[in-house]
């Protein structure tokens, strides 16, 4: 299939918006199944529809493990399950001696420990709708707040997060750090701690504490305010409000069932702590389809309220070889509708010039779903943040504890690399969007972050997703939208990437209409129409001949043409850039998503399906033997973050003199007029 440029026939409007262009109206009808005879394949390969279940999505009452498990005879052996009831109905009172008491009304469901022997039987009550196995979860500063622009967001723009919750679902906070100290005159129920609300899901106490350290840890990433370092190791949203879930023990140890409720408390309460951003630097492996799996589902149900879930990519990028290996994203992070974040590594300096991808972050495609993931990449190797005395965390780490400014008698910073590390930094830059911008929602928040973020050379979209993370674009893009009227300029930086990965496939080519339907929260991100068996066509933008400057309000009626797609007869061709549209399947199956096939192996012609590339020393397939990670084994051993192996500690950053802004982001367009305040009459912006 040939893309050719837009006819008058194609041209679309846009709109509605603030400046008066029209709503864009563009059919995107499904490609057809390709043809084997078109192509490099000797047989036919089903497509997927965009944005909905396909094959992998399996109907089923009891999940794999637990059918494998049902076969035991041991009436002494038992399983954790998570059963979802039929809407209405009860647990069948045989099952309720069985019942753990932990309800999960996030998905009607409720967790249970049940002798094998009684699994299949649990299934086939008429009261269940679905039974899951109860799956094991693991966990996955300055030089990082300079690197993606953060601290000048804060400097210049006066943005800290302030007013904006983020619920940290981990192993807890700790009872006291001078680093989350509050200095606003808002009130916290725990003395002088910026921690708004602490649920323990594992010990069921009542006053903040984390015995494993890893919480803490990625709490400070978000919000640490850097006393003990005299603001110099501050996190990026350094006056966000924190909700801490516990749902780790302090071995960083706990069962999808702790996140689900921990999830389910948040769907309750984030209206009474201005909850808009839930972290996740926990996960588990995936077994089945995202549209099945009751994890992330519940992640579905909590960003349909209009609050981002951030997660942990996985450390599993690299095998025992050192090769890299992809397919190793975890769950939630598998589910288009969570924001997905891979680790990149400052190499200890405060430019970004020399950032490279971390070895250990995992990479995408997703496991059954095939997703295009990560969404992108953030600071996570060598990461300082906060020490937690007492912690596991503090003795199995010692190593990697560091001092700050003052004269403590302990050391109350810690490095530690991982995925784990990065996911809060994209957290704490959410927030500072959301205080510039309070009315974005997660899709627009995910496509700003994805358009403004930095492409490096030699890392393809399944390793870097979109791009390095640029926190000071990405809040300006979001101040930009909440305050531009016509004839304004859009504040371009040359270092973005001007594209988003929308489902598998790579736009770019346009600019982001802050209004337009793929951002509504009841949409899921990579879907063709708004309803998966129909609706409105998706909206995302409109085209830009010179993407580096943007003037709102005045395109003309031929700059209307659709951003991203071409038309070729009845069918659509997904992006602008030929044969690399599709960033997971290629040109198979004419440029849409395959169905029933997998990626990465050959059929009969010895043809690899996908976009894998020989050279990367990856045998593809799905044998957990070969270099991929595609494994349902629950005894994976994976705790992102404590790998001492990728624990770098670089080498004191105080010394170093601050970066060009103008030379590290390539502004074009300055913000404002140099002296412009939108905040104080103290607080300048501008001219970055």
């Amino acid at each position: 299939m040939t893309l050719r440029p837009p006819t008058p026939r194609d041209k679309a409007v846009w709109g509605p918006k603030r400046t008066g262009c029209a709503l864009l109206l563009l059919v995107l009808s499904l490609a057809a199944p390709a043809m084997a005879a078109n192509g490099p394949h000797a047989k036919k390969a089903a497509v997927k529809t965009a944005g909905a279940p396909g094959h992998t999505a399996k109907a089923y009452k009891a999940d794999d493990e637990l059918t494998r498990r049902s076969t035991d005879p041991n009436p002494r052996h038992t399983t954790p399950v998570i059963v979802e009831l039929v809407s209405g109905a009860q647990l069948p009172p045989e099952f309720k001696k069985f019942s753990k008491n932990r309800q999960l009304g996030i998905l009607n469901g409720e967790v249970l420990e049940l002798p094998n022997t009684l699994l299949a039987r649990l299934a086939a009550h008429p009261n269940v709708f679905r039974v899951h196995y109860d799956r094991p979860i693991k966990t996955h500063n300055y030089r990082t707040a300079v690197t993606v622009g953060a601290r000048t967001v804060q400097d210049t723009l006066g943005y800290t997060g302030a007013g904006v919750g983020i619920a940290v679902i981990d192993s807890g906070i700790t009872s006291w750090h001078d680093d989350l100290t509050n200095r606003s005159s808002k009130l916290y129920p725990y003395g002088n701690q910026r921690v708004a609300k602490f649920v323990d899901f594992v010990n069921g106490r009542t006053l903040p504490y984390d015995d494993n350290g890893h919480g803490s840890h990625v709490a400070g990433i978000i919000a640490g305010n850097g006393y003990d370092s005299n603001g110099e190791k501050s996190g990026i949203a350094p006056n966000a409000s924190l909700v801490s879930l516990k749902v780790l023990d302090a071995n960083g140890q706990g069962s999808i069932s702790h996140i689900i409720a921990a999830l389910d408390w948040v769907a309750a309460n984030y209206r009474t702590y201005n909850i808009r951003v839930v972290n996740m630097s926990v996960g588990a492996g995936i077994s089945e389809s995202y549209w099945t799996d009751p994890l992330t589902l519940a992640t579905k149900h909590v960003t349909d309220l209009g609050i981002t879930v951030v997660a942990a990519a996985g450390n599993m990028g690299k095998n025992a070889q050192g090769q890299l290996q992809y397919g190793g994203i975890s769950a939630p992070g598998n589910a288009p509708w969570v924001l997905t974040v891979g680790a990149s590594s400052t190499m200890g300096t405060l430019t970004r010039s020399d950032d490279e991808m971390a070895s250990y972050s995992s990479s995408g495609p997703s496991y059954i779903d095939y997703e295009a993931k990560p969404d992108l990449a953030a600071p996570g190797t060598g990461t300082i943040s906060l020490a937690t005395p007492g912690s596991t965390f503090y003795t199995t780490k010692a190593a990697y504890l560091l001092d700050g400014k003052l004269k403590l008698g302990y050391k109350p910073y810690l490095a530690l690399s991982g995925t784990s590390m990065a996911a809060p930094v994209v957290s704490g830059t959410v927030a500072l969007m959301l205080q510039a911008n309070p009315s974005l929602t997660p899709n627009l928040i995910k496509a700003i972050l994805q358009y403004t973020a930095q492409r490096y050379p030699g890392y393809s979209p399944l390793r870097q997703g979109a791009g390095f993370l640029n926190s000071l674009g990405a809040v300006r893009l979001s101040l930009y939208y909440a305050t531009n009227k016509a004839g304004d300029r859009m504040p371009v930086q040359k270092i973005w990437s001007k594209q988003i990965i929308w489902g598998s496939h790579r736009l770019s080519g346009g600019y982001i209409m802050p209004n337009a339907n793929a951002w509504a929260s009841n949409i899921v991100w990579g879907t063709a129409k708004t309803l998966a068996d129909g609706g409105d066509n998706i909206v995302w933008g409109t085209a830009c001949a010179d993407c580096d400057n943007i003037v709102w309000g005045t395109a003309s009626d031929s700059d209307n043409v659709v951003w991203g797609t071409a038309l070729e007869g009845d069918n659509i061709v997904w992006g602008t850039s030929g044969d690399s549209d599709n960033v997971v399947w290629g040109t198979d199956c004419g440029g849409g998503d395959c169905d029933n096939i997998v990626w990465g192996t050959a059929d009969s012609d010895n043809i690899v399906w996908g976009t894998a590339d020989l050279g990367d020393n990856i045998v593809w397939g799905t044998s957990v033997l070969d270099n991929i990670v595609w494994s349902t084994s629950a005894d994976t051993d994976v705790t992102w973050g404590e790998d001492a192996d990728d624990v770098t500690v670089y080498p004191a950053d105080e010394s170093e003199p601050l970066p060009s802004v103008d030379l590290e982001f390539g502004d074009v367009v300055p913000l404002l007029p140099v002296g412009t305040s939108l905040l104080s009459d103290t607080v300048s912006v501008g001219g970055l």
